[in-house]
C-alpha cells in the first residue's frame, strides 16, 4: 500500500518549527534530543529516587522487593509501549508528508488503542504477578512485599499506558519541550510523595507504587491537555477517539515487531534476574541498586534513538532521503560518545553511587561488581538502540526485532543456562549483557552500511 502523498488530503502549508524536515540537521537533532534527554533525567531521578528513599527508610529487604519487581514491570508494559511506538512513526511520516486528514485518523486510532491497552494490562497484572514472581524464584522473605508493590502499580497500568501513548504522539511531530515540562512536574510530585508516603508515614513499598501511579496520571493528564489545545494539524478531539481500521492496521504493522521485540527482551532480562535472585536478597539489593545508576548511562542511547526514528521517519515521508542518511550518522555518533563518557564516570564512581541505596558491604559489592563488567560497553548498547530506531523510522521495524530477539534472547538466555553452570558467579550472568551488545551491534552495522533501510522505503513508496 502506497504511503506516501495522497491526493485530496495536503496538510495545512504553513511552516512549524516542530518540523524536522526544514533547517540544519545537527541542530534539529539536537534541538529534539536535548529535552528528551532532560526529560529521561528527571525521570531517572525519580526512579532513582524511589529506591533511594526504600533502600534507606525500609532497608535492603524493601529495596530487594522494589528492584525485583523492574524486569516483570518492563516485561508487562513493553509490548503495549511497542505499538505505541509503531504509532508515532506513522504519525511522523504523515506530518512529514503534510497530511492533516491521516494525521488525525493515526492519533485518535493510537490514543483508542492506547484505552484499551491500559484496561487489559491492569487486569493481566493483577492475575499473574505472584505467578511471575514465584517463577523468577523471588526469595521468600521478599515475596509479600514484592506482589504488593507489582499489584498497586499495575493499578495505575492505564496512566502509564497513556503517558506513553500521548507523549509519542507529541514528539512523533516534533514537540519534545512539553513532554520535558511535564515530566518535570511529575518527577516532582513523586519525589514528595515518596518522601511523604515512605519517610514520613512509613506505610511500606506500597506506597512507593501509589506514588508512582498519581504522578503518572499527572503527566498523562497535562499530556491530554496540550494535545486538546494543540494547533489544528495534531488536535486532540475526545469526540473523534475510535478505531480507524486502515490506520489500525498501519499502527499494528509498525509497532507489532517493536512490542514483540520489547516483551522478548524483558522475558530475556526476567531469566537474568532469576539468576542475580538465585544469589540472594543482597544481590537482589545491590544489583537492584546499579540498574538505577544504570538508567543514566541509558539517557543519551534514549533520547538519541527516540530522535532519529522521527528525523528519519518524517525525512522519509517528505522523501528527502540523503538528509535522513545524514542526519543517521550524526544521532549515532552523539550517542555513541555521551553514552561512553557516561559509562566511565559511572565506573569510577560505582562504590559511592551503590552505597548511597544501602550502604551494606555485600549489597554495594554486588553493585560495584556489575558496575565494573557492564559500564565501558555502553557505547555498544547505544549504536545497537540508534540503528533500531532508525530502522523503526523507516518502517523496517522487523529487522530490530529479529536481531534483538536473536541476540538479546535467545543467545543470552542459552549463554547464561550453559556458562553458569560451569562458573558459578555472579560475574557470569553480568557479562551477558556486553557479549549480547557486541553481537546486535555486529549485526545492525553490517545492515546500517548496506543502506538497505532507505532503498526499502522507497520501494515502500510505489
Amino acid at each position: 500500500m502506497r504511503t506516501g502523498l495522497f491526493p485530496g488530503n495536503e496538510m495545512h502549508t504553513h511552516k512549524s518549527n516542530t518540523l524536522m524536515t526544514e533547517g540544519p540537521i545537527w541542530k534539529k537533532i539536537i534541538t529534539f534530543a536535548f529535552p528528551l534527554f532532560l526529560g529521561n533525567l528527571f525521570q531517572q531521578l525519580y526512579n532513582t529516587a524511589d529506591s533511594l528513599i526504600v533502600g534507606n527508610f525500609l532497608g535492603s529487604d524493601a529495596l530487594a522487593a522494589v528492584s525485583s519487581s523492574g524486569s516483570l514491570i518492563f516485561l508487562m508494559v513493553g509490548f503495549f509501549n511497542g505499538i505505541a511506538m509503531g504509532a508515532g512513526v506513522v504519525v511522523a511520516r504523515y506530518y512529514g508528508a503534510r497530511q492533516i486528514e491521516h494525521v488525525q485518523r493515526a492519533i485518535h486510532t493510537d490514543i483508542a488503542f492506547g484505552l484499551s491497552a491500559g484496561a487489559a494490562l491492569t487486569v493481566i497484572g493483577l492475575l499473574l504477578a505472584p505467578r511471575l514472581l514465584v517463577w523468577m524464584g523471588t526469595p521468600a522473605e521478599v515475596m509479600p512485599n514484592s506482589v504488593l508493590y507489582f499489584r498497586i502499580y499495575f493499578c495505575g497500568s492505564l496512566a502509564f499506558v497513556m503517558y506513553n501513548v500521548l507523549v509519542g504522539i507529541l514528539q512523533s511531530i516534533g514537540d519534545s519541550r512539553h513532554p520535558l515540562y511535564y515530566l518535570i512536574i511529575s518527577s516532582l510530585i513523586n519525589i514528595a510523595l515518596d518522601l511523604l508516603f515512605v519517610g514520613v508515614f512509613r506505610f511500606g513499598v506500597g506506597s512507593a507504587a501509589l506514588a508512582t501511579i498519581i504522578s503518572q496520571f499527572t503527566s498523562a493528564m497535562l499530556c491530554l491537555r496540550r494535545l486538546l489545545h494543540s494547533p489544528e494539524d495534531y488536535r486532540v478531539s475526545l469526540r473523534k477517539i475510535r478505531f480507524d481500521s486502515v490506520m489500525l492496521k498501519q499502527i499494528i504493522h509498525n509497532g507489532l515487531p517493536s512490542g514483540i521485540q520489547n516483551s522478548i527482551i524483558s522475558l530475556a532480562n526476567v531469566v537474568v534476574q532469576s539468576n542475580i535472585n538465585s544469589f540472594g536478597k543482597l544481590a537482589m539489593a545491590g544489583c537492584g541498586a546499579y540498574s538505577k545508576i544504570e538508567g543514566f548511562g541509558f539517557l543519551p542511547v534514549t533520547c538519541f534513538s527516540m530522535s532519529l526514528m522521527t528525523f528519519v521517519s518524517q525525512n522519509l515521508g517528505a522523501k528527502q532521503y540523503d538528509r535522513a542518511k545524514k542526519g543517521a550518522r550524526f544521532g549515532i555518533l552523539c550517542s555513541i560518545s555521551l553514552a561512553e563518557i557516561i559509562g566511565v564516570c559511572i565506573y569510577f564512581l560505582s562504590p559511592y553511587l551503590i552505597a548511597a541505596f544501602n550502604n551494606d558491604p555485600d549489597v554495594v559489592a554486588f553493585g560495584v561488581q556489575q558496575a565494573h563488567t557492564v559500564t565501558l560497553f555502553y557505547f555498544l548498547l547505544a549504536f545497537s538502540h540508534c540503528v533500531a530506531g532508525i530502522m523503526r523510522g523507516a518502517g523496517k521495524a522487523v529487522v530490530p526485532m529479529y536481531t534483538m530477539m536473536v541476540c538479546w534472547c535467545i543467545i543470552r538466555v542459552t549463554y547464561i543456562t550453559v556458562a553458569v553452570r560451569f562458573f558459578p558467579v555472579i560475574r557470569t550472568v553480568f557479562w551477558a549483557y556486553p557479549l549480547t551488545w557486541t553481537l546486535s551491534s555486529i549485526v545492525f552495522l553490517t545492515y546500517f552500511l548496506k543502506a538497505d533501510w532507505i532503498h526499502g522505503f522507497e520501494k515502500l513508496e510505489h
